[in-house]
């Protein structure tokens, strides 16, 4: 039976961006159902069809919200097929998505995994979605019932020890030597990668390389001069790669997936 104990928070992440009225439409179909409900907006602009970043913000982000919130990820090119909705109880928090990899960095560890059952789901309200919004028509009124604490996942839920793989892999780590991949790319033209910055912890000196160039590691932007490029330990405590004042996505001419590579130059 689960533990439930629900903060009346809700987030969404999406990659349905702010052209249109998609995810407001979300926080409505939330707020009718439970007007106490916290919403907040934890990214829509993840790209179109890419799950790994959606499942990489909301593994690092989830912390900083009280227990009992639930997390709503939705990037769902399977949306309407036979694809399963998982929901997932972790740390008193619990998350919803398709199942389609997205969830993949925070099955680790999970104190439940359920698919859930769509039979059944009339008696919450949840009657005839649409084939094209199931966040709409499914996710946010179940996100609303969780919240508000009408529910918890033993009622919408089954066990299951069967879900889609994360379509990253994880960094592969050697002596001295850790490679990983780039996984977004901020606003400021940041390349962020999913390497941990524990991986490094027994690097004397830590360097990135990097679309044929060697960056030093820095512990923040400013100690690199204006136009240099720079490898630090962000405040998400992965790697990323940075240029000073300017985009390092653009000066390397990389994207999202570009392999990264952390050696220790003392070795």
């Amino acid at each position: 039976m689960s533990n439930w104990q629900p903060s009346g928070v809700i987030t969404i992440t999406t990659d349905f961006g702010h052209k249109g009225p998609f995810a407001a439409v979300m926080t409505g179909v939330i707020v009718s159902r439970y007007p106490a409900a916290r919403v907040i907006d934890l990214a829509h602009d993840i790209p179109a069809h890419w799950p790994p970043e959606a499942g990489f913000w909301l593994s690092r982000s989830y912390s900083y919200f009280p227990s009992g919130t639930v997390h709503v990820a939705i990037v769902d090119p399977g949306v309407g097929t036979e694809r399963e909705i998982l929901l997932v109880e972790k740390d008193g928090h619990i998350f919803m998505a398709p199942d389609n990899g997205l969830l993949a960095p925070v099955l680790a560890d999970a104190d439940r995994i359920c698919k859930l059952n769509h039979d059944g789901l009339t008696e919450f309200g949840v009657e005839s979605p649409s084939l094209t919004f199931h966040g709409r028509d499914i996710f946010a009124p179940l996100a609303a019932e969780l919240a508000a604490g009408r529910i918890t996942i033993d009622d919408v839920g089954s066990d299951t020890a069967d879900w889609t793989p994360g379509w990253l892999d994880d960094p592969k780590i050697q002596a001295g030597r850790v490679s990983g991949i780039v996984v977004t790319i901020d606003a400021f033209g940041n390349l962020i990668s999913n390497i941990d910055g524990s991986l490094i912890e027994g690097f004397e000196r830590p360097v990135i390389e990097m679309a044929g160039h060697r960056i030093e590691m820095k512990p923040t932007y400013g100690r690199a001069s204006p136009g240099d490029y720079l490898g630090l330990v962000n405040s998400f405590n992965v790697i990323e790669i940075a240029r000073a004042e300017d985009s390092a996505a653009k000066g390397l001419s990389c994207e999202r997936g570009a392999p990264v590579i952390v050696v220790d130059a003392a070795d």
